[in-house]
């Protein structure tokens, strides 16, 4: 178990909720099209991690372009294509989010993009994936919160209730990125994959711009501050206090300290935009950040439920019921007064392959954030028991 939080830890934490709740204000404060923006917050964080990548995972990149790991091999395909998948609904989101900070409030924009775990199991509910009665409570509660939150823009219509609709679409595009990322990361870690993300981002972003004729330079002052706030706050404080956190706390803990960015946005926009918050909204705000907070933590409980079950399920001296559609059957064991193993080679099946049960579904796990797409996570935990020892080492010298 980890221990309660140092100072460092919680510094790192205020500097993440701050820095990522910059992103909103940030946008909303330029002058340039919200597709110019995103475009150059994709170009900025790519030319940072590039040469990051090269000098922390130069053997890793060297790999991936002699082939040497497989990327092309046939089996490799379909994560590739996964991974474009992903990284246009990151673009998808991005253009949304950043377009809906200039229609709608910030404290609306910021509270509705953070519905992304709510559409994130609805989307593993879709693929057969059994969500807890939590989850579902939580859901209601996010909905109820939406409907109440966005019924002034819904009665008024026009631009504000447009930029509500944008900022649901952002929080779907990006739990339509953390699915697919899950499905394409089988072979790549995580620098290189928020890397190739943010290339294929940008450079999708860019080939939008230049259809539309968005002007990508000539901007003013505070449009290139705004820029470069968005590079040093988000992209680089964010990411690098978020993963430092990380390695402190439970990833629970941060999933839900990063929903304050909707009360700390909405403050900065009030002191530095002067936009303020319509008094009858805040009660549909509270209740999404209480139904967000509600499903972020069901996912947590329900797996800390399933290794409970898991351990009471052990048999005897540890070793679980061999499962019906294990590859093969094993000799009987010799009865002992204690089992040990000690070649790991030959170690009893029915460790591995009862990690996962066939005729139940798994358990989706909600606990690690990914904020507006600044770097991905795993979240879903979802992955086929594998062989690892037949998997060859990768970081060894060839």
């Amino acid at each position: 178990m980890r221990s309660k939080p140092d100072p460092l830890s919680m510094a790192a934490m205020a500097v993440t909720v701050v820095s990522v709740s910059a992103t909103a204000p940030l946008t909303a404060a330029a002058s340039a099209s919200p597709l110019a923006m995103a475009f150059w917050r994709n170009c900025l964080g790519f030319a940072v991690l590039g040469p990051l990548l090269l000098l922390l995972r130069r053997r890793e990149v060297v790999r991936v372009a002699r082939g040497e790991r497989g990327v092309l091999r046939r089996e490799q395909w379909r994560p590739l294509v996964f991974g474009f998948l992903a990284a246009t609904a990151l673009a998808l989101h991005f253009a949304a989010f950043m377009t809906s900070t200039r229609l709608t409030s910030v404290a609306m924009s910021t509270a509705l993009v953070a519905t992304q775990p709510v559409w994130q199991a609805l989307i593993a509910a879709g693929q057969g994936v059994r969500s807890s009665r939590r989850t579902w409570v939580g859901l209601a509660l996010s909905v109820v919160g939406a409907a109440a939150a966005g019924g002034l823009d819904i009665r008024s219509g026009g631009t504000a209730l447009l930029g509500d609709l944008l900022a649901l679409g952002g929080a779907v595009a990006q739990a339509g990125y953390t699915a697919l990322s899950e499905r394409s990361r089988a072979d790549v870690s995580t620098p290189l994959y928020s890397t190739f993300t943010s290339l294929v981002c940008g450079l999708e972003l860019l080939a939008v711009c230049l259809l539309a004729h968005i002007p990508l330079t000539g901007f003013d002052r505070s449009t290139q501050l705004s820029l470069l706030g968005l590079l040093v706050l988000p992209q680089i404080l964010g990411l690098g206090s978020l993963n430092f956190a990380l390695g402190r706390t439970s990833a629970t803990t941060m999933s839900v300290l990063l929903l304050l960015e909707t009360p700390v946005a909405a403050l900065a926009a009030w002191w530095f935009l002067g936009q303020g918050i319509k008094p009858a909204t805040v009660p549909g705000l509270l209740l999404i950040i209480v139904g967000v907070t509600v499903v972020v933590t069901s996912g947590s409980a329900a797996q800390a439920t399933a290794q409970q079950i898991r351990h009471r399920s052990t048999g005897i001296a540890g070793i679980p019921p061999y499962p019906a559609y294990a590859p093969y059957t094993p000799q009987p064991l010799p009865i002992r007064r204690r089992l040990t193993f000690p070649d790991p080679a030959g170690r009893d099946p029915r460790v591995d392959w009862a990690k996962h049960t066939g005729d139940d579904s798994p358990t989706v796990t909600l606990n690690l954030p990914t904020y507006h797409g600044a770097g991905a996570f795993d979240t879903l935990l979802l992955r086929m028991p594998h062989n690892e020892e037949a998997e060859p080492n990768l970081d060894s010298p060839a």
